[in-house]
């Protein structure tokens, strides 16, 4: 084994990304009839798009099914072999299916073609092989071919695989777009992570009620709204005039503020010293809106009301951050 240099690690490494830029800037010019075909058959699919391939193709095909799914077009992976022994069976004459092979010769992947066929599910191929088998039985075929891999012995897959993988990203974003797929659609498929949390939990999933939201009324002294602060945990307290209507807050930093005026706080009103015309959020807002308040005008809590501007709850950072929106 020779002796290797951190410049000889540098180079290689470089040498390799700009392989493998080349690789994918060249698949600018093959968005093409083809491209458009194999979107218009995927959008008259009445079932599923069944993507399948073998080795590093395989790899690359399982993350291009859980892009597709994740962005509004249902799909699986079905390796190829498998299918071969009965897992065929989870394709219908009502999917389509991306069979990717970059020689387009792959024997696996070759030997379910003539069932694929016979089912009548229409086939999409991502070849690097034009003249393939493969590419020749497709109804549209997305050209992957790439001059070179990055691997300086042109055998291990990386540039071909990354332009497959490039190529697949640009058919979901495409059928994304097409189908007019929204954030609110992504977040139901992703309910467990905190992109879901933040795109669907409203502040009414998580904000204190009820005797829980910290309350005072109008001619409360300053002492008064101190115990309610301290009961109610939550770093304020809400004001409120003999209506009921929501008047004013008075919060942690509210009361640093008074205490350098020297205040009475047995005497003094919390009205004389409260924030009036405060930032409130409605609860049907999403909890991630009430984040981006807070944030903006450092604040660590926030008021919720209704449509009619009636208070009906109370939100403050640490319910964002348990939430696990922050």
């Amino acid at each position: 084994m020779t002796e290797t240099s951190p410049k000889d690690f540098r180079t290689s490494a470089l040498q390799a990304i700009r392989i493998e830029r080349q690789a994918i800037e060249a698949l600018e010019e093959r968005i093409d009839d083809e491209f458009i075909k194999a979107c218009e058959v995927i959008m008259q699919c009445k079932g599923r798009v069944v993507v399948t391939g073998m080795g590093k193709s395989g790899h690359i095909g399982n993350k291009i099914a859980a892009t597709l799914a994740s962005t509004g077009t249902p799909a699986f992976f079905v390796h190829p072999g498998e299918a071969s022994h009965g897992d065929l069976g989870m394709i219908t004459s009502q999917d389509v299916v991306i069979a990717i092979s970059n020689s387009g010769n792959t024997s696996e992947v070759v030997t379910i073609l003539p069932l694929i066929k016979r089912m009548g599910a229409p086939l999409i191929s991502m070849t690097g092989n034009a003249s393939s088998t493969l590419a020749k039985e497709a109804v549209a075929n997305l050209d992957v071919s790439v001059q070179t891999e990055a691997c300086p012995l042109g055998l291990a897959p990386t540039s071909s695989t990354t332009a497959t993988l490039v190529m697949g990203d640009a058919l979901a974003v495409a059928l994304l777009g097409a189908r007019g797929f929204s954030a609110e659609e992504f977040a139901f498929s992703h309910p467990g992570g905190s992109l879901g949390r933040r795109l669907l939990l409203h502040v009414s999933d998580i904000m204190h009620v009820g005797d829980r939201i910290p309350r005072v009324q109008e001619g409360t002294p300053l002492s008064g709204a101190l115990l309610e602060i301290s009961r109610k945990g939550l770093g304020m307290t809400t004001v409120l005039d003999a209506r009921g209507k929501l008047t004013g807050v008075f919060t942690d930093g509210d009361l640093r503020r008074t205490l350098d005026k020297n205040l009475d706080v047995h005497t003094t009103p919390i009205e004389d010293v409260m924030t009036r015309n405060g930032k409130t959020i409605e609860a049907d807002h999403l909890a991630a809106e009430a984040l981006n308040i807070m944030e903006e005008m450092k604040i660590n809590a926030l008021p919720v009301t209704n449509a009619q501007g009636e208070l009906v709850g109370a939100i403050n950072m640490h319910d964002l951050l348990r939430a696990g929106v922050i």
